[in-house]
């Protein structure tokens, strides 16, 4: 007969390499798989201006091959394993991991820490700038995207948080692989870095494989910048030639992510616009004035910020506005304990389900590292979660006013501007009107 255990089974573990690597683990010995994964803290705000986009693109040749892994036997081997591999860039973290059964999360590790330390041939990196420069012409054909993009670089202009992750056409075209190179070794040191994992394995065995893989790497210590910020005031009127619709969004600073006030951020925009049972929806959405409606919390290291979306008919830009800032301007006189109740349960719901599988545990993980922040169990958050009050919320509020500071709307170019005339090279409209609010 199967009983409950008295003690969690779940285990925190740490440990940290001579050359500084931080290795970091949840151990379940009941899972039935395990997730591991490197953590860089670089992205794009760490990038120099002229290199914007480096560290996507140096994602990307990761997996272009080694000193003993040709790129279709880095592709093989994970193969070989069953492994779910795969890597992300944001603006502040990079990241490498795979997903295996127990029996094989040594050979992942192997294989993780092998493209950790790429060839960087010119070949290579002649290809793959290619590619990169494809998935930017990709993006800069969604409105959303274009949206989101430019409202982080009016948003946090001045401030490296502006750079966009890909990079702009431009940059990514003018650099050269001795930049790139030189990147990798200012960023990509141990000391910058950590493994790691959670599910079934062994972590004593895992710090012992670390040190026989990477206790070699040489640490740098790098630093990141945090200059000071005043928060971007504009309103941009983009046009773009392939949508027929209109993309509205406001923005406005909000708290950091090792702020504590970002519960009370998370639960505000959940309950204005995070599903079908939120203000947004049923004032723009159920209405039928706007395709879409959201709102969402992105905390940052050392900075944040709260957006409101929606998506409707290009005559109808100006309702949409209206109906934003008003639900934005009563949220908070009109919030009552029962809106604080449904959003903590779900907000809490949503975590608790990503943490079922391991490679949920294992980002989790790595984004505290990434942010600095002290680890703390799941169920210790989903109970800091659930004790977020109105008070807490007004104090949010008061600290993080709920005014837009920016505001971007993607709309279609006038007819004579059609999909079939457009220039690649130019996806949005060269006239979009950029105006500095007072």
């Amino acid at each position: 007969m199967n009983q409950k255990s008295s003690q969690p089974m779940i285990s925190h573990r740490t440990a940290r390499l001579p050359n500084g690597l931080e290795i970091q683990a949840e151990i379940d010995p009941t899972a039935h798989t395990a997730a591991i994964g490197f953590f860089v803290k670089t992205g794009a705000r760490d990038e120099p201006t002229e290199l914007m986009g480096v560290s996507h693109f140096l994602e990307h040749m990761m997996f272009k091959g080694t000193a003993k892994r040709r790129a279709e036997e880095v592709n093989r081997d994970f193969d070989e394993l069953g492994a779910a591999q795969n890597a992300f860039t944001t603006s502040e973290l990079t990241a490498y991991h795979a997903h295996v059964l127990p029996d094989r999360a040594h050979g992942a590790l192997e294989i993780l820490a092998d493209i950790l330390r790429p060839a960087l041939r010119q070949s290579d990196f002649d290809e793959e700038k290619a590619v990169i420069l494809e998935e930017i012409a990709m993006y800069a054909d969604q409105p959303f995207w274009v949206g989101i993009e430019v409202m982080m670089e009016q948003l946090y202009a001045g401030h490296p948080l502006a750079h966009r992750v890909l990079g702009t056409k431009d940059s990514v075209a003018a650099l050269s692989l001795e930049q790139m190179a030189g990147y990798f070794d200012q960023r990509y040191t141990p000391d910058n870095a950590a493994l790691v994992a959670a599910g079934n394995l062994d972590f004593d065995e895992l710090v012992s494989e670390a040190s026989r893989l990477c206790g070699h790497w040489k640490p740098a210590t790098p630093t990141r910048v945090y200059p000071p910020w005043t928060p971007g005031r504009a309103e941009a009127i983009l046009e773009l030639k392939n949508t027929a619709r209109a993309y509205v969004l406001l923005s406005m600073p909000g708290p950091s992510i090792q702020d504590d006030l970002r519960y009370a951020a998370g639960i505000l925009m959940h309950v204005l616009g995070g599903g079908d049972g939120s203000r947004l929806h049923w004032a723009l959405v159920e209405s039928g004035i706007a395709e879409e409606a959201s709102s969402c919390y992105d905390g940052h290291d050392g900075l944040g910020d709260s957006t409101l979306f929606a998506v409707c008919d290009p005559d109808k830009i100006d309702e949409i506005e209206k109906i934003l800032r008003r639900e934005l301007d009563a949220i908070v006189t009109s919030l009552t304990d029962d809106d604080l109740l449904r959003a903590c349960s779900r907000i809490s719901t949503g975590a608790a389900a990503a943490a079922e599988r391991p490679s949920g545990r294992m980002f989790r993980l790595g984004t505290l590292w990434g942010y600095g922040a002290e680890y703390i169990p799941l169920e210790d958050e989903v109970e800091r979660i659930s004790t977020v009050s109105l008070a807490e919320i007004r104090r949010c509020v008061e600290k993080f006013p709920l005014v837009p500071t920016v505001k971007i709307v993607v709309m279609p170019a006038p007819e004579a501007k059609s999909v079939d005339d457009a220039d690649d090279e130019t996806l949005v409209d060269s006239n979009a009107s950029l105006e500095i609010a007072e």
